[in-house]
C-alpha cells in the first residue's frame, strides 16, 4: 500500500531520472519535394526521440538545437511512402537534408511500437496490428476511449453498461483477457467488474495500436486476447515552442457538453505537456424508454508530462488523474407504464412499488445519490538508452485506482462497495544490435500490487497482495523476402490474502470489515489463501512479403494468463452490477493456442486485407448462474442475481475482412468496407450432456458486424473550407442466436442496421494558410432505430416476465448528433 513516505521517494527517483544533463547542438534543415514539387505538412522526426517538426508551405523544415550523434532522420505523411535517411549532427554546425519522397503505394511500411521490441514496419510484423489515427478519432463520435475502436477496428467490439462505461473484447473475449496499456504502461484498474470501465481521456488521444491474438510473450498474464495502446497526443511544435489545442464537444442525445485544453512547451532538448479535460451528460434516451434513469455522468480528467532528449536516449516523466461520477441503472420500473422508478429504501425495498422518477430527474446534470466515484491516478517514468547500436528501456509506474459505488438510499454517503487497488509496475528490456541478421530482445517485467477495502458495507473481492514477475527473449531476422519472429517468456505470479471477517456495524446496522473476530456473529468471508501461478507463453510466425504490394502472413502463438481476483476468491455482491459473483480457489490457469493468417494487398485503387483466427482454450473461464437442485435460480441477495464461475475448454475461430477503395480516376472518392464474424464453442461435456444446445455457445461473443463508409473529400480548398469531406456510413449487427442460454443467463438478439453520416473542414485564416479551426458535425443512428446490442448489459435490466409494449430491458442509444470543434493554439 502506497505511503506519503513510499510516493515522495517514488516521485524523487522519477525526478532523478530527469535531471539536464549537459550536451553540445546543432541544427537539421532541408527541402522535402515529390516529383519536383515542394510537399508541405511532412513530418520530420529523429528516429528513437521526440524531436520533430512538419515541413512548410514551401516544403522546407528546420530542427534547431538538436543533440550531437548520429541518427537516422525520417520523413513520413500520408499519400507518401517513408524515406529514411542516417545522419551525423556536428557541433554548433548545420546538416542541411533534403528529401524526395514517392507517392505511397500501401501503407504496410507503417511503423507501430506495440507488442514488439522496437519500432517495426506492418508489413514485417507476422502478429495481426492495427492502427487507428487521430483524424480517425476526431471523425467519430465518442463518449469514451473504447468507442471509436468497436466502431472502426474489425473484431474488436465492447461489453456495455450505459454510454460512458465500455471494456474492450478482442474476437470474443475481454475482461482480464485483454491489456490496457497507456504510453506503453500497462493499465491496472479495476478490470474484474461489468461496470468499470477505462480510465482514459478520449480527447487526449493521438493514435491507438491495436494486437489482436495472444500478446503474453511481451507483456504475460492479462494479454490472452490482445494489447490495446492508447497514445497521448502531442501538438505540432513546427512553427513556434509554444502550441496546443482547445476543444469543444455537444451530443445532442445525452446533452454531453466535453471540452478539453492541450499545452505544450518546447525549449532546447526539453518538452512540456499538458492537458485538462472535462464532460458531464445527462441520461440518455431512445424512443422505446424515453431518457434511461441511471445513465447520467461526470468526469475529469488532467495529464501532464516533462521529456528531455539527449544524444544518449531520451527520458519522460508523466503523471494523469481520473475523476469519474457515474450514475448507476438498475433498470427499475412501473409494470404499468414502463416508466423509470427509483429506489427510496434499503430495509423493506419493493422493486415492483417503487415511486417514478419524476422529469426532471431524468434531465438534469445533478448526480443522483446512487452513483459510483471513480478515481484514477498515476505517476510514471518511460526512458530510452542508446548504447552504441544497442537500446536500453526501463519503464517504472505507479497507480492508484480508488472506486467507490453508493447504493443506499436510506444513508447516501455511506459507500455500499469501497477498495483501493494500488500497483507499482516495472519494465526492464535490452534490444540487442543485429547479430549475423538476427536482432534480439530480453526482458523483465511484472507488477506488486495490494488490495485494501475502505469503509463499505459490500465486499465482493477479498483485500489481496499480488506479486507478477515475468522474463521473455524475442528475436527476429529479415531472409529475402521474408520475416521471422519468436520468441518465448516465463510468468510466475503470486497472490496471497489473510483471513477476512465481516460483521455488523451497530452505527449503520450494515455490514462492515472486522480485522479481528470478538462477536460470534462475525462471518469468515474470505478464509486465507495464498498461490502461486505460473505459465510458459510463446509465439513464432512469419510474414512473406510476395511483392511490394502483397504480403502473407501467418502466427503461431501459446498465451497464459493467471484467473483474477473474482474468479478464484470473490463471495459478496457487486453492487454495480447487481450480481452476487461466487468464486473458486481450484482454478488452474487459463492457456491458448491461436493460429492466424493474414492477407494484406494495397495498390492505388484497392486496400484488401484478411484475418483468418482459431482459438483453443484449455481451462477457460466464465460465469454460470447458480441454480438448486431443481433449477431454480438462487437468490443470495433478493433483487441480484447470483453467479458462480466455471472452468472448462473452449474454442473461438473466426476472420474479418475489409475492402477499401480509393480509385486514383476519383480521387475524391473513398469507399471502406469491413466485416468480423467470430463463433465461440464451449466444450464443458458435461454441461453439454445436461443442457444440450443452450450450453453450446460460450457468452458474450459479438454477432456478424459488416460496417461500410463512402467518404467524399473536396480535393481543393471551398473559399476559407480547406480539406472539406462528407461520409455516409451503414452499420449492421446480424442477429445473434448462438449465445450461452443456461438458465436464461443470455438471450437472442435482434439484427439492426444504423446509418450514420458526418462532415468537416479545416478554416483557414482570411489572411493565411494556418489552420483556425476545425470543424466536425456527426450523426449516428441517424433514423433513431429501436435496438439493442448484445453485448449491451442492459439489456438484461428486467424485473418482470411480461412487458405490456412486448419489449423487456433497455435500449441502446437513439439518435445522437454530434457538433465538436478544435481550435489550434
Amino acid at each position: 500500500m502506497f505511503t506519503p513516505i513510499k510516493f515522495y521517494f517514488l516521485i524523487f527517483f522519477f525526478a532523478l531520472l530527469v535531471l539536464p544533463v549537459y550536451a553540445q547542438q546543432g541544427t537539421i534543415k532541408g527541402l522535402v519535394m515529390a516529383d519536383s514539387v515542394p510537399v508541405p505538412a511532412i513530418s520530420v522526426s529523429i528516429s528513437g526521440s521526440t524531436i520533430g517538426t512538419i515541413t512548410d508551405d514551401q516544403g522546407y523544415y528546420l530542427l534547431e538545437k538538436t543533440p550531437i550523434g548520429n541518427y537516422t532522420i525520417i520523413f513520413s505523411g500520408i499519400g507518401y511512402d517513408q524515406y529514411r535517411i542516417p545522419i551525423k549532427v556536428e557541433p554548433n554546425g548545420t546538416t542541411v537534408v533534403n528529401a524526395f519522397l514517392q507517392k505511397k503505394q500501401s501503407n504496410l511500411d507503417e511503423v507501430v511500437v506495440t507488442g514488439i521490441s522496437r519500432g517495426e514496419a506492418l508489413r514485417k510484423s507476422p502478429v495481426p496490428i492495427t492502427v487507428v489515427n487521430k483524424s480517425v478519432i476526431e471523425q467519430n463520435i465518442n463518449n469514451n476511449a473504447i468507442d471509436v475502436l468497436s466502431k472502426t477496428v474489425p473484431g474488436v467490439s465492447s461489453v456495455s453498461t450505459g454510454p460512458n462505461v465500455s471494456k474492450p473484447f478482442i474476437r470474443g473475449l475481454g475482461y482480464n483477457r485483454v491489456l490496457t496499456l497507456y504510453d506503453g504502461m500497462r493499465q491496472e484498474g479495476q478490470q474484474w467488474g461489468d461496470e468499470h470501465g477505462i480510465e482514459i481521456d478520449p480527447y487526449g488521444i493521438s493514435r491507438v495500436e491495436v494486437i489482436k491474438g495472444p500478446a503474453s510473450l511481451t507483456y504475460g498474464s492479462d494479454a490472452l486476447a490482445g494489447v490495446i495502446n492508447f497514445l497521448p497526443a502531442t501538438p505540432d511544435f513546427s512553427k513556434k515552442p509554444f502550441a496546443g489545442d482547445f476543444t469543444l464537444d455537444y451530443h445532442s442525445n445525452n446533452r454531453l457538453i466535453g471540452s478539453s485544453l492541450g499545452l505544450g512547451y518546447q525549449h532546447g532538448d526539453w518538452t512540456y505537456l499538458f492537458r485538462g479535460s472535462a464532460k458531464t451528460a445527462q441520461s440518455y434516451t431512445n424512443k422505446v424508454d424515453g431518457p434511461v434513469y441511471g445513465t447520467a455522468f461526470r468526469e475529469y480528467d488532467l495529464s501532464g508530462s516533462v521529456q528531455v532528449d539527449r544524444s544518449w536516449g531520451n527520458t519522460k516523466l508523466g503523471a494523469t488523474l481520473y475523476d469519474n461520477l457515474q450514475e448507476i441503472p438498475d433498470g427499475s420500473r412501473d409494470s404499468l407504464t414502463r416508466k423509470f422508478t427509483k429506489q427510496l429504501l434499503d430495509d423493506g425495498d419493493d422493486i415492483k412499488n417503487r415511486p417514478i422518477v419524476p422529469d426532471d430527474k431524468l434531465r438534469s446534470y445533478r448526480i443522483n445519490p446512487l452513483h459510483q466515484h471513480v478515481q484514477y491516478y498515476r505517476i510514471y517514468s518511460v526512458n530510452t538508452f542508446r548504447l552504441g547500436d544497442d537500446q536500453v528501456n526501463l519503464t517504472f509506474g505507479g497507480q492508484r485506482s480508488v472506486r467507490r459505488e453508493y447504493n443506499h438510499p436510506t444513508q447516501p454517503e455511506q459507500a455500499g462497495l469501497d477498495v483501493s487497488l494500488n500497483t507499482l509496475t516495472y519494465e526492464v528490456k535490452y534490444a540487442v544490435h543485429p547479430i549475423y541478421g538476427i536482432e534480439s530482445t530480453f526482458g523483465v517485467n511484472g507488477m506488486y500490487q495490494t488490495n485494501r477495502s475502505g469503509n463499505a458495507t459490500d465486499f465482493p473481492i477479498p483485500d489481496y497482495n499480488l506479486f507478477d514477475i515475468g522474463a521473455y527473449f524475442f528475436a527476429k531476422r529479415s531472409i529475402g523476402k521474408i520475416d521471422l519472429s519468436g520468441g518465448l517468456r516465463y510468468d510466475s505470479r503470486h497472490l496471497t490474502w489473510e483471513d477476512f471477517y465481516v460483521g455488523l456495524n451497530p452505527s449503520t446496522d450494515f455490514d462492515r470489515h472486522i480485522k479481528k473476530p470478538t462477536d460470534p456473529d462475525t462471518e469468515l468471508q474470505f478464509p486465507a489463501f495464498s498461490h502461486r501461478y505460473q505459465g510458459i507463453s510463446g509465439s513464432f510466425g512469419a510474414a512473406y512479403n510476395l511483392t511490394d504490394r502483397l504480403v502473407l502472413k501467418g502466427n503461431i502463438a501459446r498465451g497464459y494468463r493467471s484467473p483474477n481476483i473474482t474468479e478464484i476468491g470473490s463471495n459478496g455482491l457487486d453492487p454495480g452490477a447487481h450480481i452476487v459473483y461466487l468464486g473458486n480457489r481450484s482454478f488452474v490457469p487459463e492457456f491458448n493456442l491461436q493460429e492466424d493468417f493474414g492477407i494484406l494487398y494495397y495498390t492505388k485503387a484497392l486496400d484488401l486485407g484478411l484475418e483468418l483466427f482459431n482459438n483453443d482454450i484449455q481451462h477457460y473461464i466464465y460465469q454460470s448462474r447458480l441454480t438448486d437442485t431443481n433449477g431454480n435460480p438462487i437468490v443470495i441477495v433478493p433483487g441480484n442475481t447470483t453467479y458462480q464461475y466455471q472452468q472448462s475448454k473452449a474454442r473461438l475461430y473466426g476472420m474479418e475482412w475489409s475492402v477499401n477503395l480509393h480509385p486514383s480516376q476519383l480521387p475524391w472518392l473513398t469507399w471502406n468496407n469491413s466485416m468480423a464474424y467470430v463463433v465461440g464453442l464451449n466444450k464443458d461435456q458435461s454441461l453439454l450432456n445436461q443442457y444440450g444446445k443452450d450450453a453450446k455457445y460460450l457468452p458474450l461473443i459479438p454477432p456478424l458486424h459488416i460496417r461500410s463508409t463512402v467518404k467524399i473529400s473536396a480535393q481543393k480548398a471551398l473559399g476559407i473550407f480547406d480539406s472539406p469531406y462528407f461520409k455516409v456510413e451503414v452499420d449492421h449487427n446480424s442477429a445473434q442466436n448462438h449465445f450461452y442460454a443456461v438458465d436464461g443467463a443470455e438471450t437472442a438478439t435482434s439484427d439492426y442496421t444504423l446509418i450514420n453520416c458526418g462532415l468537416g473542414a479545416t478554416i483557414k485564416k482570411k489572411d493565411s494558410k494556418s489552420t483556425w479551426l476545425r470543424v466536425f458535425l456527426e450523426a449516428e443512428n441517424l433514423f433513431n432505430i429501436a435496438y439493442q446490442s448484445h453485448l449491451n448489459r442492459l439489456k438484461y435490466f428486467e424485473y418482470y416476465e411480461q412487458s405490456p409494449s412486448g419489449r423487456y430491458g433497455i435500449y441502446n442509444m437513439g439518435r445522437n448528433f454530434s457538433f465538436k470543434v478544435i481550435l489550434p493554439l
